[in-house]
């Protein structure tokens, strides 16, 4: 009986007084997605690479505005969309405490606003992905009248952009060639 007591209390504790004390949890623990929303370009990259579908992202045309939602009830840690946010605006924290009394508690959210379309005054593109494009293209090399003209091209949406490249039915270069082969 010496001996067993003596073997126990060589041992010491096994367990931890969690939740008394606070858990430690190693360096690459996946917790709770966070985003840092002046770092997110809105561009949707993780709403597309989430598993789970606890991303979202809604573009709401009449306010001019994408809103971003993480729902954490659905989320499972994977840690997809911190990888593929070329922004490294969402990471993930070492937070696993996520029990909430209120349904709403389970859910962040962001708002992003949108630009217009030069021609039909749409809203189609968050103003920060459209500032990194420029920004990109600036430091790619693009200058001057080149640079105002890409701005042009890049705030106009895609439906008015099909449109300022239809060809005239007289003009078309392919039935002309076609004409040609005869």
């Amino acid at each position: 009986m010496f001996k067993l007591l003596k073997t126990v209390l060589k041992t010491g504790n096994v367990t931890t007084k969690y939740p008394f004390a606070p858990m430690e949890v190693n360096e690459d623990f996946r917790g709770k997605p966070e985003l840092d929303a002046d770092q997110c370009l809105s561009c949707g990259a993780c709403t597309r690479a989430c598993p789970a579908n606890a991303l979202i992202m809604e573009t709401d045309t009449k306010a001019g505005t994408r809103r971003w939602e993480l729902s954490t009830a659905r989320c499972i840690y994977c840690g997809r969309c911190e990888e593929v946010c070329p922004t490294k605006a969402i990471k993930l924290t070492q937070n696993f405490e996520l029990a909430v009394t209120n349904k709403a508690d389970l859910y962040d959210e962001a708002v992003f606003s949108l630009v217009n379309c030069r021609q039909c005054d749409r809203p189609f593109v968050a103003s920060k992905l459209l500032e990194y494009v420029m920004d990109t293209l600036a430091h790619s090399g693009v200058t001057g009248e080149q640079l105002i003209e890409r701005r042009k091209q890049i705030e106009t949406c895609p439906e008015c952009r099909r449109s300022n490249n239809m060809l005239d039915s007289e003009n078309v270069s392919h039935l002309r060639y076609l004409e040609e082969q005869k």
